[in-house]
């Protein structure tokens, strides 16, 4: 059963606070016509972030819990289609209701993960020495019109794939 609440204790910034009971952390509400989530409980004060922005609520407006979180549906229908922050399609196609998600899962605890082991040499002493690469990383690449940076690319590609040689910046090898 959805609960409705008709007064709104507090609204600071984007967050609202109402009173009520039985909510859970993360579950999903309509505050108006906005969706929000549940951020904080403090007791009976719920804290609802409105993705929307608050202005235009006022304490007089509906809240109502959903006791759900926000889901998305997971399909091969999404591929192509333009979605709203809140999943709803904004290319005027079909609403997608079947095998639906929540979107949030669990964080990932970091000292579970497997700890890279193999360095990527480069050859680019600023790279290998500062900022040390290994297996599997990202390294985003920021450049500006006319620097040689698919020259740099190439070189990445080379040494993580296990290449020993070294590549001079006109691309041949050393």
């Amino acid at each position: 059963m959805q609960k409705v609440y008709t007064k709104i204790e507090s609204i600071v910034g984007n967050v609202v606070s109402v009173r009520a009971d039985g909510i859970r952390n993360g579950d999903l509400a309509l505050v108006g016509n906005s969706y929000a989530n549940v951020i904080k409980l403090d007791h009976d004060l719920v804290y609802l972030q409105v993705f929307a922005g608050t202005q235009g609520v006022s304490t007089t407006d509906t809240v109502r819990f959903l006791n759900r979180p926000m889901m998305v549906s997971y399909s091969d229908h999404l591929l192509g289609r333009i979605f709203t922050g809140s999943g709803v399609p904004r290319d005027n196609g079909p609403a997608l209701t079947e095998n639906m998600i929540p979107i949030g899962g669990p964080s990932v605890n970091p000292a579970c993960r497997v700890v890279p082991k193999k360095m990527i040499h480069t050859g680019i002493p600023m790279i290998d020495v500062f900022n040390t690469l290994v297996e599997s990383q990202k390294l985003p690449i920021f450049s500006v019109s006319g620097e040689p940076y698919n020259e740099l690319l190439a070189r990445h590609c080379h040494a993580g794939k296990g290449g020993s040689h070294r590549i001079r910046r006109d691309g041949t090898q050393v």
